[in-house]
């Protein structure tokens, strides 16, 4: 106790000389932080971090796209914030096998396990091969396209066509979150867990995951040592991360014995085209991933929680993002709405949304003849990446191209909401959302190195879903603006709020109307 006393004093002390630098400070948003004794950088960094990315991208544009970061003395917290394209190549595919996840972040994002997101070596390897084979197979692509039709149909529809008539607020950002929860769900368990209804009910899990991704953002700025003490007594954001793992072990169980009594019964068809990953996990031919055991519970339970955090999170982050964008550029939606009216058949326009269609009736290969649309979801994604920043560690000390020498098991920080926003990087208009930015003078795609456009990660780790994840942001977008007008409540402040997934804090409050079709 008298331990814990000491800590709870030297807290309050750290609080108190926090606060001695906010009265002092008369320029609330400088773009270069004091190092302070003892304390390095971080009082002044905590003072921004309701603001951090925006703090971050000034801070990285004055200073050449490289900034070295120190932490307080012994605080394990010393970093260098990067968005130099060819530092991020360099460690990305380059040098990538002295740039492995390593021990300190498998710390930070414990919850998950030894997920791929976690996984180094020869463990990633064996992941990343499995899922691959997984997601490829037609049958999967097949059931991940129905599964967001249907989930359309019969949640998102019924559910906006309420607020329409009604007249009520709603937060679009809950919507899309409860739209992907469900549909990412339904593909990682094949369980759906309705949590999106005109109902909204409040889903545990789902509550779990946000309480997650905070404590594990608070992580990034605390000192090891003050947030394994927290962990230890249960107090502030780690009490809400011990309550989310019990959360997160008690469902997967449920899950998983739920799919082990299914396949006693028989039920569960190895070959069934409709097949979610858990059971295709749990049917693996050992003989070809010899560290995955599908026989382990556990395994079984981080393979799931994993999925549902990098499908829920990442593509409803993007929705929202990208329709609020829209509400400020009219101009868009009208390109929009009609390179659907002239690109689209017919029967792709209404059998995708009709509740009597399947995937067999929807050509999901005309959504690539929508150029502009893609141009306006990339241009979000530039601007408002889902996942705002990345944390590497070398194995062996090295020098990167920028000229900067990197310790063994130092920290690297990519901050890939401001590499979006570097002028050196993307021009002079790299503030604006500009969808034009990605299509040639010939009307056809153009292609960004993952290294400048690192929404879907780059080199040998770039993301599996996502060709997954771009065809349901299509699917909902050509549904709603085909459809509805999105209009932002007046007033309503947008701004990020300061998580490992790019969320709005306050939501995105709008009012929705429908279009009349004739």
């Amino acid at each position: 106790m008298a331990f814990v006393s000491l800590l709870e004093i030297s807290i309050a002390f750290f609080c108190f000389l926090i606060f001695q630098v906010f009265l002092i400070s008369k320029k609330p948003h400088r773009s270069f932080l004091t190092n302070w004794p003892l304390l390095g950088m971080l009082p002044g960094l905590l003072l921004e971090i309701t603001r951090v990315y925006d703090y971050l991208t000034e801070v990285l544009e004055d200073s050449n796209l490289n900034y070295l970061f120190k932490g307080p003395f012994c605080g394990g917290l010393d970093m260098l914030f990067t968005v130099d394209p060819a530092n991020i190549h360099h460690i990305m595919s380059s040098n990538f096998a002295n740039y492995p996840k390593g021990t300190k972040f498998k710390k930070l994002f414990d919850v998950l396990g030894d997920g791929i997101f976690n996984a180094d070596s020869e463990l990633w390897k064996d992941l990343r091969k499995s899922a691959q084979s997984m997601m490829i197979n037609p049958d999967f692509q097949r059931f991940s396209l129905a599964t967001s039709l249907s989930k359309l149909e019969k949640g998102l529809v019924p559910l906006l066509d309420h607020v329409a008539k009604e007249k009520v607020v709603v937060d679009l950002e809950d919507v899309f979150q409860r739209f992907t929860f469900d549909t990412t769900c339904v593909l990682a368990t094949g369980y759906d867990p309705g949590c999106l209804s005109v109902d909204m009910p409040d889903i545990e899990f789902a509550r779990a995951l946000d309480d997650a991704e905070e404590a594990i953002f608070f992580r990034h700025v605390k000192p090891e040592i003050l947030w394994k003490m927290q962990s230890f007594i249960g107090l502030g954001d780690e009490r809400k991360m011990i309550k989310a793992r019990m959360t997160f072990d008690r469902v997967c169980s449920k899950y998983i014995a739920s799919k082990r009594d299914e396949a006693s019964r028989g039920i569960n068809k190895v070959d069934s085209p409709s097949q979610d990953l858990l059971t295709s996990y749990m049917n693996l031919d050992t003989t070809k991933f010899k560290l995955l055991d599908p026989s382990d519970d556990r395994f079984l339970r981080d393979t799931i929680l994993t999925f549902v955090l990098a499908g829920r999170d990442t593509t409803g982050s993007a929705l929202t993002w990208f329709f609020w964008l829209l509400c400020k550029n009219q101009d868009a939606i009208a390109k929009i709405r009609q390179e659907i009216n002239t690109n689209l058949s017919p029967r792709t326009k209404t059998d995708a949304f009709n509740s009597d269609a399947d995937s067999d009736s929807f050509n999901p290969q005309e959504l690539k003849k929508l150029v502009y649309l893609h141009g306006a979801l990339s241009e979000a994604l530039r601007l408002y990446p889902p996942v705002p920043f990345q944390h590497k560690s070398p194995t062996q000390t090295d020098v990167l191209p920028s000229g900067h020498k990197v310790e063994a098991n130092s920290k690297i920080l990519f901050c890939l909401y401001s590499l979006g926003r570097m002028k050196s990087v993307w021009g002079e208009d790299a503030l604006e959302f500009k969808p034009e930015r990605w299509i040639s003078e010939k009307g056809t795609l153009v292609h960004e190195p993952s290294y400048k456009f690192l929404s879907f990660n780059a080199g040998p780790r770039t993301c599996l879903g996502k060709e997954v994840a771009m065809m349901q942001m299509k699917t909902v977008a050509v549904k709603i603006i085909q459809n509805y007008e999105i209009e932002v409540v007046e007033g309503h402040k947008i701004e990020p709020a300061p998580s490992v997934i790019l969320h709005m804090k306050h939501g995105l409050k709008v009012t929705v109307s429908k279009i009349c079709l004739v």
